[in-house]
């Protein structure tokens, strides 16, 4: 039985070792806004993280022979490495001419760079497609890119020509791997059908954001019963979905370092505080309160995906709500194993060695990312 025990701890231990390898937050989200300029002509503005591009532009090293100290050079390197992974083209697979025509960051966007492309397309007949999957396929397989059509802010409705389909129409929509390319000759999506694609990020986001599992995790160590957890997870719903709320309208902005490595701090906290309290009666506290700070986080997943001001209501509610969802869906998975493994091993009695052997992983975990983000790393 001890044996059994151990195998099952070691295992334990492995899951989270691998959990721990990667990112708090991968993003790996784009963005572009489409505007037309008369006579088949567009400027197609391309956003992305900073992070993502360093990424992306890694795999893509250049010459020996280049110079990176000269400047501009690096801006051109990455306008053209952009430009080969978008376009607009025919059915038939013709594609517009394009150049680059600036890089550097997105004003509007305080966590995006953006390269601006003009795309004629006066040669290539038919209607006209957005393909943006290489760019997908440099981001990897969790890339998800928001596309705008129009000026940003353009509130109004549809005119005629756009009704026809003989002129783009407003709109925006969230396309992923394997999507179809867009007919821009068609209308986009509105707000409200974006919803199922911002929970879907919103799930992702809590999915992959091993700081906030970690947390999650950490309050929940010492439970054996339904009713606190529910406490937990419901106080820090209400807490985490206020601040998220505020960041998301920009009624609210924190430096989103501070944020993390707050962040890394609550999780040091709480993970250590397995250590001296053995109850999880009064813990909905901890939660509420550091609720606060991770809303600001699950916010710079909603903010990274650029979305528009008058869509900021649907995908908020659906952003959160995918958020909810995920925290449900690691509370139903990792509950039930705590409670079998009380009921197989140590007859329906939590084991104290357990608890804090995990609680000093995750505490080690919390530890390397408060290094690492206040030294400014990764």
């Amino acid at each position: 039985m001890a044996r059994r025990a151990g195998l099952l701890f070691v295992s334990l231990m492995a899951v989270i070792g691998f959990v721990s390898s990667a990112r708090a937050h991968t993003a790996d989200i784009s963005s572009s806004r489409i505007v037309p300029e008369g006579e088949r002509a567009y400027r197609v503005e391309v956003g992305f993280l900073g992070a993502d591009i360093e990424r992306m532009f890694a795999e893509n090293k250049p010459g020996a022979d280049v110079d990176l100290t000269e400047p501009g050079v690096i801006e051109r390197m990455i306008g053209e490495f952009i430009r080969g992974r978008v376009d607009l083209r025919n059915e038939a697979g013709d594609t517009c001419a394009s150049a680059v025509v600036s890089v550097g960051a997105d004003p509007s966007n305080p966590y995006d760079s953006k390269v601006v492309l003009r795309m004629d397309c006066r040669a290539v007949e038919g209607p006209i497609f957005y393909d943006p999957f290489r760019l997908l396929a440099a981001q990897g397989r969790r890339a998800k890119h928001l596309v705008g059509m129009g000026e940003g802010g353009d509130e109004s409705a549809l005119t005629d020509a756009q009704r026809a389909g003989r002129e783009p129409a407003p709109g925006q929509v969230m396309i992923f791997p394997g999507d179809a390319p867009i007919d821009l000759s068609k209308p986009l999506l509105g707000p409200w059908e974006l919803a199922p694609k911002f929970f879907a990020a919103g799930v992702e986001h809590i999915m992959t954001g091993f700081d906030h599992l970690c947390f999650l995790v950490a309050v929940m160590l010492w439970a054996t019963r339904v009713l606190p957890v529910v406490k937990l997870v419901t106080a820090f719903t209400v807490s985490h979905s206020v601040t998220l709320t505020l960041a998301a309208l920009q009624l609210v902005e924190l430096p989103s370092r501070f944020v993390e490595i707050a962040i890394a701090l609550s999780i040091i906290y709480v993970a250590l505080e397995n250590f001296f309290v053995c109850k999880v009666d009064g813990r909905w506290r901890d939660t509420f309160v550091f609720g606060f700070v991770h809303g600001f986080g699950f916010a710079s997943g909603l903010i990274e995906l650029g979305v528009p001001q008058r869509a900021i209501v649907p995908a908020l509610a659906s952003f959160n709500i995918g958020v909810e969802a995920g925290q449900i869906g690691v509370v139903l998975a990792f509950l039930p194993i705590l409670l079998a493994v009380d009921r197989i091993f140590t007859r329906g009695v939590r084991d104290p060695r357990l608890v804090r052997a995990l609680s000093g992983i995750i505490a080690c975990f919390g530890a390397y990312w408060l290094v690492e983000r206040s030294l400014g790393a990764g």
